[in-house]
């Protein structure tokens, strides 16, 4: 069992460095939830590859700091398609 969530920890931390990923977008193509993902990304890494870790963080740092502006321009194509179905 361990081999398999180490190996999982490795693919997803590989997805998310190729793809710039967030946490939300990994957890979808891996099927797993994004609770899974962030514990494996932020407390198994660490122990398994460190380096490959420190490249994680940078990447979901920035996608945190970025969140607000995504989240942003989510809700203005909300109303915008709310407005034009009149």
């Amino acid at each position: 069992m361990k081999d398999y969530i180490e190996e999982r920890t490795l693919e997803i931390s590989k997805y998310i460095i190729e793809h710039k990923a967030t946490v939300r977008e990994a957890a979808k193509v891996f099927g797993v939830s994004k609770s899974t993902v962030h514990k494996d990304v932020t407390e198994r890494l660490p122990d398994i590859n460190f380096e490959l870790y420190k490249e994680v963080r940078e990447i979901l740092s920035k996608n945190k700091a970025e969140r607000h502006i995504r989240g942003g321009k989510a809700t203005k194509i909300k109303y915008q398609r709310a407005n034009n179905k009149f």
